[in-house]
């Protein structure tokens, strides 16, 4: 169960017409933070933001798998989804004590390395390298629109500094 801070923000999110990924980055923050304060493990880097999804799209979130996402990933989250709808309607099917036992138990065991910076950077490389040029522009132009004029100067000092830094 997501915390309610967690549903606040994503929440807000949804409110001002951010992306489903957006929203559900909050889950995935909270996973990433429930590992490193030792609540539990996870096996990679990609597990903990599984987990995180699988939370948010239980939650309400319309985080939609990716077109190359494996047949497995696509079944769990028309699962989670389903999950959200039935919850919605009241008609949700309680987990079972020792299914839930069993699951915590097995990411407990589990370390705490794949919360690291390290395994986080690593794993944001990987799949940005997976990203064609032309996704990466899409993203781009959408952040430069709906970011505002506020925001759009302080990444733009942001980004004039980080030059400056390089070329000396």
């Amino acid at each position: 169960m997501p915390e309610k801070k967690t549903a606040a923000k994503a929440a807000t999110a949804r409110r001002q017409g951010k992306s489903a990924s957006t929203q559900a980055g909050e889950y995935v923050h909270e996973e990433i933070k429930h590992i490193r304060a030792g609540k539990h493990g996870a096996r990679s880097a990609k597990q903990a933001i599984a987990i995180g999804l699988s939370k948010a799209r239980r939650d309400g979130v319309k985080a939609t798998p990716s077109k190359t996402a494996s047949k497995a990933t696509k079944k769990k989250a028309a699962q989670d989804t389903k999950a959200a709808k039935n919850r919605s309607a009241g008609t949700a099917t309680k987990k079972s004590a020792t299914r839930k036992r069993a699951s915590t138990k097995a990411l407990k065991r589990e370390g705490t390395a794949a919360a690291s910076k390290r395994a986080l950077s690593t794993q944001a490389r990987k799949s940005a390298a997976k990203r064609t040029s032309a996704s990466k522009s899409a993203a781009a132009k959408k952040a430069a629109r709906t970011k505002g004029a506020t925001v759009r100067k302080t990444a733009a000092k942001k980004a004039a500094r980080t030059r400056a830094k390089k070329a000396s």
